[in-house]
């Protein structure tokens, strides 16, 4: 299968300059509209599909953005592996702001989101406990010290609902559990792409240090945007020299995510219910035709 690299821009990142032959599209979905138009083009030989998560001028705060839709319309535009660049809060002195984390595992506090393809008439349950690709995470890796851009691989990311950010005793207690950042978009943004078998990779770029640090003020968006100018620039570096050294067919999953459908769906074929399975063209045709 042909490879083609989806890119997610969080806070600061809503544009992708560089992009050879760029067209923009509005991909409608069975789910509604996406963020905003998908931009298509390449850097180099490497197709490209960049969305900027909150829209264009960040019109949709974390809770609001339509995940099944984003992920809908990358699936639909043969997107076959997703970077996810977020901002987030460190838990860590060694994590400061300006360095870039790719976890590997992470912990889902959000409660007011959609947060699965499926339900009830087409009943299916994906394997997630490795919600990051790892052949990815390490292009990433890779790409990023090429670029010299300062990262560190592993670590757990906490998804919290937002808007508003962590209270002190919310903070000290994700620290005290040894969790690593937290952010307010990778759920569900992570598990839909599991749902879309779509190999999917966090780059977590640190701009402050919540509310924790005792010789750091408490995290504001004043605070967030001074250094979210300098993260975004670093992301794009990482991207160019991604892109230079992306294959050109879809590589397999070590953790299964580009067949993640295969034995996930227990709903007897005569019991589904035909209209969702219709809104699951997309997203599971290859396993619902």
């Amino acid at each position: 299968m042909k490879a083609r690299l989806g890119v997610i821009g969080g806070s600061g990142l809503y544009d992708l300059p560089g992009l050879e032959d760029r067209r923009e599209e509005m991909v409608e979905t069975p789910w509604g509209a996406p963020s905003a138009a998908l931009r298509f083009g390449r850097i180099g030989t490497t197709e490209i599909v960049f969305l900027p998560r909150h829209g264009d001028g960040h019109r949709f705060s974390p809770t609001g953005i339509n995940y099944r839709a984003n992920i809908d319309a990358l699936k639909r535009a043969g997107v076959t592996d997703i970077v996810s660049f977020s901002a987030v809060g460190s838990y860590r002195e060694e994590l400061p702001p300006g360095t870039f984390v790719l976890p590997d595992q992470l912990l889902d506090r959000t409660s007011a989101r959609e947060s699965s393809f499926f339900g009830n008439g087409c009943v299916a349950h994906v394997p997630f406990g490795d919600p990051f690709g790892p052949r990815l995470r390490q292009r990433v890796a890779a790409a990023a010290r090429r670029a010299g851009v300062t990262i560190r691989e592993g670590g757990t990311a906490v998804c919290m609902e937002g808007p508003q950010f962590s209270t002190r005793a919310e903070s000290l207690f994700y620290k005290g559990q040894g969790h690593d950042v937290i952010g307010m978009t990778s759920m569900p943004e992570a598990k839909l792409a599991r749902e879309a078998e779509i190999t999917y990779c966090m780059c977590a770029m640190v701009t402050d240090f919540d509310c924790w640090h005792p010789d750091h003020g408490d995290v504001n968006i004043e605070l967030i945007l001074r250094q979210v100018h300098d993260n975004t620039q670093a992301a794009r570096r990482v991207l160019a020299e991604m892109a230079a050294d992306f294959p050109l067919q879809r590589e397999e999953c070590p953790v299964g995510s580009h067949r993640a459908l295969d034995f996930a769906i227990i709903t007897a074929p005569d019991a589904r219910d035909p209209a969702l399975v219709a809104r699951l063209d997309a997203v599971a045709g290859r396993v619902l035709r």
